[in-house]
């Protein structure tokens, strides 16, 4: 049932940008730009903005970073019984309220930074938020172009506590949360598509004494290694305490969250997870799939404005998926039993030593 509503969601997304194609393009105000519906005009300026104010001119950085997690945490926290509105801006919108939220924690910050650039522009915060995870993933190579759309409602009260997963969260309770978020959308499979997000992710609070601590070794690129860095053997900390949440990472200077660790080897995901290791072109076109339906939740994606065009080419990667020097095959965790684990090569040199994303 869920692929069912995903697949048609998507086969309607691919149809109006199919539509959009052979409409007729209209000239910007900006002289140098067009667009195939005037509205989206105004996303140029703020592009602009977002890139030279907060992504350091086109950078894969922490802000971009913390920009796609703050699309992930707005849009999530929505529940047909708790209440809720999806991707609505709520997290913004009520910077006293949500950011400080457990699960939210850290995510002030790249607020803080945004809403100075937000309030230049005329542009509603929920619409402002997706957009700018969308330029912000942009930036990094090997990414996807994600779907942009304009015409969201702005919240007009926070959303409630406990539905933004947490990492020390088990497997099938965030699965849970995700399938209840989207109304069936996705499923455990989808779930880890979700994930992927972490190819370009870091840790800033869960251990607050390093702070920017990337979950795999190439937190500047949009690739695979995330999912084979996760099938590393780990040390599991207790469920409770100052690392919960976390596991140890064999790789000096990464860290692992917990539920990624277990989607990693859990039954129901195990294989999947193993089938984006060094498969550049799933990560990217599954990525594409699971932020469509993110991106919406709340809203009604036939009453919104397509202007996924706005976001340009993004630079390919064209690498191959490696393990990290040190380590080989022998190293790998095996969870998925239908499928041996691919055989990859290993960088020379010593031990790989994972430095922190740049502030």
């Amino acid at each position: 049932m869920a692929f069912k509503a995903l697949a048609a969601f998507l086969g309607l997304a691919a149809f109006q940008v199919a539509n959009a194609a052979l409409t007729r393009r209209v000239a910007c105000a900006d002289g140098k730009n067009t667009a195939t519906n005037a509205a989206c005009c105004a996303l140029f300026p703020i592009m602009d903005d977002l890139q030279q104010n907060l992504f350091d001119n086109g950078e894969c950085t922490e802000n971009a970073h913390e920009s796609l997690r703050l699309t992930f945490h707005d849009s999530i926290a929505i529940s047909p019984t708790k209440g809720g509105g999806g991707a609505d801006g709520s997290i913004a919108i009520f910077d006293t309220i949500e950011p400080f939220f457990h699960p939210n924690l850290g995510t002030d910050e790249i607020i803080s930074l945004q809403k100075p650039i937000m309030a230049k522009h005329n542009i509603s915060v929920a619409d402002f938020i997706q957009f700018a995870g969308a330029v912000a993933i942009s930036n990094c190579p090997g990414a996807p172009r994600l779907p942009v759309f304009l015409g969201r409602k702005d919240a007009t009260s926070p959303a409630p506590d406990g539905l933004v997963p947490e990492p020390f969260h088990s497997v099938q309770m965030i699965v849970d949360r995700m399938v209840e978020a989207s109304d069936g959308a996705f499923d455990a499979i989808s779930t880890v598509w979700a994930l992927a997000a972490h190819t370009i992710a870091a840790a800033d609070v869960l251990d607050p004494t390093i702070p920017r601590t990337p979950f795999d070794s190439t937190p500047e690129t949009f690739d695979t290694q995330f999912f084979l860095e996760t099938q590393l053997r780990g040390t599991v900390f207790p469920g409770t305490g100052g690392n919960q949440g976390e596991v140890e990472s064999p790789l000096v200077g990464e860290m692992r969250l917990q539920s990624d660790h277990n989607f990693a080897r859990d039954d129901q995901t195990a294989c999947e997870w193993q089938s984006f290791v060094d498969n550049q072109e799933k990560i990217h076109d599954r990525f594409i799939d699971a932020f469509s339906v993110l991106t919406v939740l709340g809203s009604d994606q036939n009453q919104l404005i397509d202007c996924s065009e706005v976001i340009p080419t993004i630079k390919p990667f064209n690498g191959r998926a490696t393990f990290p020097a040190g380590f080989s095959n022998a190293d790998v965790e095996q969870a998925c039993a239908e499928t041996p684990f691919p055989t990859l090569k290993t960088d020379a040199g010593p031990k790989t030593t994972v430095a922190r994303v740049p502030a």
